[in-house]
C-alpha cells in the first residue's frame, strides 16, 4: 500500500541515479553466484557420491560444514585474510621483495568478484546435498544400462546422471538465489550495493519510506519468479528414476587412478577451505587474543538477547509448522495445500522487506493504542509490539516457518498411513493416535526442525537489524557493528559462537545423509 501511495517525487531519483546500479548488480551478482555454486556443487556432490579417492569419507563430510558459516562472517574473514596486511599479501611481499602495493597487482575482495567468491563459497553446500541426494537416488540401472553401451563417465554425467538430477540442481540453486537476495551484511562490507543493500539504505540513511518500499516490490517480483522456478522443478521430480533404483541398489563407485584421485581429493577439499577452514581460522586466531572477553558483560548480554528471540522462534515454527504439517496429512486438500504455500512464503521474503512489512503494521497497531489510551485514561502506552523483541520474533516466525513445516513434513511422509488406520481400527481415536503413534515416531523430526530453526534465527541479520529495539544487540548484530566500524577482531568472539552452534545442524544434516557418508 505504502509503495502504490507513496508518491513519485522520490522514484524518480531511485529510477535514474539508483535502480540501474543496484539492479545491475544484483543481476551480476545473482547469475555468477549461481554459476559458481552450481559448478562447485554438482561437481564435488558427483565425484563423493560416483567415484573411490583419497579421504573421500571425509571430504563428503568436511564439504557440508560451509553451511555453519552465515554470508557475511565469511565477507569479514575474506576482507582480513586477502587484506593489504594480511597473511597472502604479507607472503608475497615476503616472497618477491615487494614494498607497497604499487609493486604488484592483487585483486580487491572487496569487489563484485569478491562477493561472489564469499557467497558462493559458503552457499554452494545448498546445491552439493540435493544434488548428492539426487545421484545417490539414481541407482545403478541408469547407469550400468549406459555403461554396456559404452558410455564413458564424463558422457555418462552428462547424458544421463545431470539431466536425472536436474530438479534437485534448480531447487538448490532457488535456495541459492534467495539467500542471495537476502544478504545484506557480506555485500555492504565489500562493497556491492544491491537492491536488498539499497532498501535498507534507502529506509534507514535517507529517510525515503515510500522509496523503500517501492524498490521492495520490484524485489518481490524477482523472489516470485524464484519460488515459481523452484515450485516447477519440484512438480518434474518424476523425472527422476523411480523406487526400482533404490540406494540399496546403488551402483559402486569407480576407483580413480592415484593422480586422479588426489586430483579429486584436492577438487574436493578447495570448498571447504575456502566457504569453513579459512572463515574459522582467521576469526579463531583473533579470538584466541581476546579470551578474556568471553566474560564481557556486552558479549553475555547479547548471547541473550539472541537466546531469547531465537528461543521462541523455534517453539512457534515448531508449533505452525507442525499444524501444517499434520493438517496436509490428514485432510489433502487445496484449502490446506494453499494454506501450506502461503505460510512456505516467508522463506524467500528478504530480511529487508519482510522488516518493512512487519514492522509498519505492528507500528500502526501501536500507535492506536497508545492514542486510544491517551484519549480516554490519559495514559501513554508508548511501543509495546514494535519496540520491542516481539516484532523481531513474529518476524523470524514468518520467514523460517517452511523451514519447520518442510522437516516436520518429511517425518510425516516416512511414516505409512497404515499406521494411523490400523490405530484407529484398534478403537483409538484421531487424538488418541495423534499422541500415542505419530508423536513419537515424528520426535526426531521435530528436533531437528526446532533445531534449525534456532540456528537459523541466531544467524540472521537483515531483519534483526532493522527491528532491534534500541540498545538491543544479538550476536549476529554486535558482529555487525564491530566489522562496519573496521573492528573484526571484536567480532571474533561472538562470530564463533554462531559458527559454534551452526555446526549442530550442520552435522545432523551430514549424517542424515545416505548412511555411506
Amino acid at each position: 500500500v505504502i509503495a502504490l501511495t507513496g508518491g513519485t517525487n522520490g522514484w524518480q531519483h531511485l529510477i535514474v541515479n539508483v535502480l540501474p546500479r543496484s539492479g545491475a548488480q544484483t543481476l551480476l551478482l545473482l547469475v555468477m553466484t549461481g554459476a559458481f555454486t552450481t559448478i562447485t556443487g554438482v561437481t564435488t556432490a558427483w565425484l563423493v557420491t560416483m567415484f573411490d579417492f583419497p579421504f573421500r569419507r571425509l571430504t563428503s563430510f568436511a564439504l557440508v560444514l560451509p553451511l555453519a558459516i552465515p554470508s557475511y562472517l565469511a565477507a569479514y574473514a575474506f576482507g582480513e585474510f586477502l587484506d593489504f596486511a594480511g597473511p597472502v599479501q604479507s607472503g608475497l611481499r615476503a616472497l618477491f621483495g615487494y614494498q607497497t602495493i604499487r609493486d604488484y597487482w592483487f585483486p580487491d575482495i572487496r569487489s563484485l568478484g569478491g562477493a561472489v567468491l564469499v557467497l558462493g563459497s559458503v552457499l554452494y553446500p545448498y546445491i552439493y546435498l540435493s544434488t548428492r541426494a539426487a545421484f545417490g537416488l539414481q541407482g545403478r540401472f541408469a547407469a550400468d544400462a549406459a555403461r554396456t553401451l559404452g558410455v564413458g563417465p564424463l558422457r555418462l554425467f552428462l547424458s544421463v546422471q545431470l539431466p536425472m538430477a536436474r530438479p534437485a540442481i534448480i531447487i538448490g540453486l532457488a535456495l541459492v538465489m534467495m539467500e542471495t537476495l537476502n544478504d545484506i551484511g557480506a555485500v555492504e562490507y565489500l562493497g556491492v550495493h544491491t537492491l536488498t543493500f539499497t532498501i535498507y539504505e534507502t529506509w534507514l540513511n535517507r529517510g525515503n519510506l515510500a522509496g523503500a518500499t517501492q524498490i521492495a516490490a520490484c524485489l518481490v517480483v524477482i523472489v516470485a519468479a524464484l519460488i515459481v522456478i523452484e515450485r516447477r522443478a519440484r512438480r518434474r521430480q518424476r523425472f527422476a528414476a523411480g523406487k526400482a533404483t533404490a540406494m540399496h541398489q546403488r551402483s559402486a563407485r569407480v576407483p580413480l587412478s592415484p593422480a586422479r584421485g588426489w586430483l579429486a581429493t584436492l577438487l574436493c577439499a578447495l570448498p571447504f577451505l575456502s566457504g569453513f577452514a579459512i572463515p574459522v581460522l582467521v576469526l579463531g586466531s583473533y579470538a584466541l587474543k581476546r579470551l578474556n572477553g568471553l566474560a564481557d558483560p556486552k558479549l553475555l548480554k547479547a548471547l541473550l538477547h539472541s537466546l531469547e528471540v531465537s528461543l521462541p522462534v523455534a517453539v512457534i515454527t515448531l508449533f505452525g509448522g507442525f499444524l501444517l504439517a499434520y493438517a496436509q496429512r490428514e485432510r489433502p486438500s487445496w484449502p490446506t495445500r494453499f494454506a501450506v504455500r502461503v505460510g512456505s512464503l516467508g522463506y524467500g521474503i528478504p530480511g529487508t522487506v519482510l522488516a518493512i512489512g512487519v514492522l509498519l503494521p505492528l507500528a500502526g497497531l501501536d500507535n492506536a493504542v497508545d492514542g486510544i489510551m491517551r484519549s480516554h485514561l490519559g495514559i501513554s502506552t508508548g511501543l509495546l509490539l514494535s519496540g520491542t523483541a516481539f516484532a523481531i520474533i513474529y518476524a523470524h516466525s514468518v520467514r523460517f516457518m517452511t523451514l519447520a513445516e518442510g522437516t516436520v513434513d518429511a517425518g510425516f511422509q516416512k511414516l505409512s498411513p497404515h499406521l494411523d488406520m490400523a490405530s484407529r481400527t484398534l478403537g483409538r481415536t484421531r487424538l488418541q493416535t495423534l499422541v500415542g503413534v505419530l508423536l513419537p515416531n515424528i520426535r526426531p523430526a521435530a528436533i531437528t526442525a526446532s533445531l534449525l530453526v534456532f540456528i537459523e534465527s541466531l544467524k540472521e541479520l537483515p531483519a534483526t537489524i532493522m527491528l532491534r529495539p534500541f540498545n538491543f544487540n544479538t550476536l549476529s548484530t554486535m558482529v555487525y557493528e564491530s566489522a562496519s566500524r573496521s573492528r573484526v577482531q571484536d567480532a571474533a568472539l561472538p562470530a564463533l559462537v554462531i559458527i559454534a552452534a551452526g555446526l549442530v545442524p550442520v552435522i545432523l544434516v551430514s549424517h542424515s545423509l545416505d548412511g555411506d557418508a
